[in-house]
């Protein structure tokens, strides 16, 4: 999810800590509890401060290893060992309990977006991405400033934020029995699909979707159970060439590779280098593909420079490669 919701869910279990006696009994337990979840709600995303670095970087390790089983184990305790001494008559064991619901909540909703999360390193560094919820979702967003300010009016923090716990637990099941109609829809328009990838937007309704079946890829949205292709593509392979080969060693292109599972490719010859350019297919915004890694090589398949992240005109690409435009 996005900075902000996750804000509010931090506060949000601050205030369903009230339902806990232990919390309530101990002053200095509550307000510990409240900055320990604040805290542990943000934790696993301190790596968006690899942006800093450069987008490969971050995009090869954004919710990586600080969204594993490890570092859901360690977070709390480094959250609890932060807070203590400012606190030495908490209850340790609740300020624990609640840091870690803080921190397993993060990772644990992370899973539904598209983007999705290595939640299950060490075992596995498959990305966990269920596609049922968008990164920012009015609603749940919505719905927690709303249990804020009903506790700023003198609502009893805990019942409140239990029931829209409740409610969003009903959205939750809701938004995945639309996203199998969707399903059932797509596989209607191609039935031949070997895969599908659906993606939330911020409407309600409407979803974009990434279809492949053994010769072509399809791009389009679903807008209630009604399905539109917008794009085709043929499926063609990666070939072998020395130029393709060369870039592929970049670490852009790597980091690009590592985290595109649909993506195409083009190649183009100029009079003094080869550019290579690969374009994630799940995104596809206004007629535009933004999501690129492009690699520039001269004719000795040297690389010049690259780039991976998100363009939005090719004029701003070309200013990111340090090349006039035009």
């Amino acid at each position: 999810m996005d900075t902000g919701t996750h804000v509010v869910m931090g506060l949000a279990l601050g205030g369903l800590s009230t339902l806990d006696p232990a919390v309530m009994e101990n002053t200095a337990t509550a307000s510990s509890v409240l900055i320990g979840t604040i805290i542990g709600s943000q934790a696993p995303d301190i790596d968006t401060l690899l942006k800093l670095k450069n987008n490969a970087v971050y995009i090869r390790n954004h919710r990586g290893i600080t969204h594993s089983i490890p570092a859901v184990l360690m977070w709390p305790i480094a959250i609890v060992a932060l807070i203590y001494p400012f606190f030495p008559d908490v209850n340790l064991l609740h300020l624990w309990i609640w840091t870690f619901a803080a921190v397993f909540l993060h990772v644990f909703v992370d899973i539904f977006n598209a983007y999705g999360t290595q939640a299950l390193r060490p075992f596995s560094s498959k990305w966990v991405a269920l596609g049922i919820i968008n990164t920012f979702d009015p609603f749940i967003f919505s719905i927690h400033v709303m249990g804020l300010l009903l506790w700023a009016l003198g609502a009893h923090p805990g019942y409140t934020f239990l029931a829209i716990y409740a409610v969003i637990l009903v959205y939750y099941i809701i938004r995945f029995q639309y996203q199998q109609m969707i399903l059932k829809a797509v596989k209607k328009v191609v039935p031949d699909a070997t895969e599908i990838i659906i993606a939330p937007t911020m409407r309600f309704h409407q979803w974009r979707i990434a279809v492949m079946n053994k010769h072509q890829f399809f791009v389009g949205v679903a807008y209630k159970n009604q399905v539109s292709i917008f794009d085709r593509f043929n499926r063609v392979p990666i070939p072998e060439s020395p130029v393709l080969q060369a870039a592929k060693k970049d670490k852009n292109l790597s980091a690009f590779l590592s985290f595109s599972p649909v993506y195409r490719w083009e190649l183009d010859e100029y009079d003094d280098y080869y550019e290579v350019r690969f374009i994630d297919l799940r995104y596809r915004s206004n007629g535009h593909y933004p999501f690129v890694a492009v690699v520039q090589l001269d004719k000795n398949l040297k690389i010049l420079r690259s780039y991976t992240g998100w363009i939005f005109s090719e004029e701003k690409l070309r200013k990111k490669l340090d090349i006039i435009h035009g």
